[in-house]
């Protein structure tokens, strides 16, 4: 690629916009996304009007009316995305036993499987899909291989730590490319470095999304018993691991893993963080907004990657190829 050269990405599952709005951050233009979640489409609209926007089931997709958006661009093409994960996680109650009916016959699962399509279909110069580590169990690793092979592509399994990369929160996440992403540790955040500048929540705040979300007094009188690092829910994935939701954040370390129904408390008050201090701690900036109802707006934070970790591999890129 010459130095003139500017690259374009498509965002496949674009969600809220943390892959796209890590990609901007980088330099790499992204001119066209896919989204069929009504909040997430409000949202993403909203925050990128200038990106056209396919309000539409991926499986329904044609790649020929991808590449009508994109024909007049004519640099070098990026294919990014992050299929949903629930088929996958360990978090989830319903995943299926076998691993490689994750892939082959939960129709969540199988949405990685139109990645691959639109991305075979286009032939773009490099892609980069998130998802979480587990989509690598048992036989899935090789099944993924020789998918992406059978549309022209060797790939490589990068394993990637957020919290290493300007997030403050941990977040394991593989992306799975056609090129090996190695990226340099940056200085670790902590949750009192990323919230401790914002004022009190309220309605009339000029930040977006810094509103408090309504507690029962019984709860309230629960949280006030909580340290730091202690759980008032805990609940078993399908693999027996125990996990916990409703935890008093640690002011200085990174946060734990932000999910869809991650809810966590503050760490010197006896309240939920607000979506915008859930926002901060997957490094959105404040002028990012999120719609919806206040539920779907924690969702569409849990859900996205991180912009600063695809801001890192949106510049690892530019510079790698």
């Amino acid at each position: 690629m010459n130095k003139s050269t500017t690259m374009i990405a498509i965002d496949l599952f674009s969600g809220g916009g943390g892959f796209t709005r890590g990609f901007i951050q980088g330099g790499i233009k992204v001119v066209c996304a896919v989204e069929n979640s009504p909040p997430a489409i409000r949202t993403y609209s909203e925050n990128f009007p200038d990106v056209f926007l396919f309000n539409k089931d991926v499986k329904k997709i044609h790649s020929k009316e991808i590449r009508g958006v994109i024909k007049d661009f004519g640099e070098e093409l990026v294919v990014i995305g992050g299929p949903p994960c629930e088929a996958f996680s360990e978090v989830s109650v319903d995943r299926m036993k076998d691993p490689l009916d994750r892939l082959y016959k939960d129709e969540r699962g199988r949405l990685v499987l139109e990645f691959i399509r639109i991305t075979g279909d286009l032939n773009p110069k490099v892609f980069v899909m998130e998802n979480v580590p587990a989509i690598t169990d048992g036989d899935l690793r090789s099944a993924l291989e020789y998918e992406f092979e059978r549309v022209g592509f060797n790939i490589h399994f990068n394993l990637l730590e957020a919290s290493k990369h300007g997030c403050p929160s941990r977040r394991r996440r593989i992306f799975i490319s056609n090129v090996k992403i190695q990226l340099e540790p940056s200085k670790q955040i902590t949750v009192w470095d990323a919230i401790k500048d914002l004022p009190e929540p309220g309605e009339y705040q000029d930040i977006p999304n810094h509103e408090y979300t309504p507690v029962s007094k019984k709860r309230r009188k629960r949280i006030h018993k909580l340290r730091w690092g202690q759980s008032l829910v805990r609940f078993r994935g399908s693999s027996g691991k125990t996990y916990t939701s409703w935890t008093r954040l640690h002011p200085f370390k990174p946060a734990p893993t932000v999910k869809g129904n991650s809810r966590f408390i503050h760490p010197f008050e006896d309240r939920l963080i607000t979506v915008r201090e859930q926002a901060r701690l997957m490094g959105f900036p404040d002028e990012h907004v999120f719609l919806g109802s206040r539920d779907n707006q924690y969702e569409q934070v849990g859900e996205a990657v991180p912009p600063p970790l695809a801001k890192a591999i949106a510049l690892y890129l530019r510079r790698c190829l």
